[in-house]
């Protein structure tokens, strides 16, 4: 099992937590769940109320929205934001392709770290915009 700096150190590896400072990194090793999966494995479902949401720290992803394949994610991507931010239905359907490691925040320690670290929050949605315009260049 991961030691408490362990996991601290991990979490300031990944993108989406790297302006964070260690009181910050702190806080957030105390919230996060580390999670396995096998190839195979669904970690959301499309249709689903959203519940969790998840960071990558090791392997890939596929992301499917109606039986195709639209993207896949990689050590340092994270998803299910947006059905908690929004309160909705999973949008997409993510399985793992490769043996994978993650951090997942349920919904009630999500927001609460959102409200403790807004900083967080812009880089979430940041990273939906990114998500946006990659989306409409696709289709555009």
């Amino acid at each position: 099992m991961r030691t408490q700096k362990g996991q601290i150190t991990l979490l300031s590896t990944v993108p989406l937590f790297e302006a964070l400072n260690d009181r910050e990194l702190e806080l957030l090793s105390r919230r996060v769940r580390r999670l396995h999966a096998e190839p195979g494995d669904i970690l959301v479902l499309e249709g689903q109320r959203g519940r969790e949401f998840f960071v990558i720290l090791s392997g890939q992803a596929a992301v499917m929205h109606d039986d195709d394949t639209v993207a896949t994610l990689r050590t340092g991507d994270w998803f299910g934001e947006l059905a908690l931010l929004a309160n909705a239905p999973r949008n997409a359907t993510v399985a793992a392709l490769t043996p994978m490691e993650l951090f997942v925040l349920d919904d009630s320690e999500f927001s609460a770290l959102l409200r403790e670290l807004p900083q967080l929050a812009r880089k979430l949605l940041a990273g939906m915009a990114r998500r946006v315009r990659q989306a409409d260049a696709l289709v555009g």
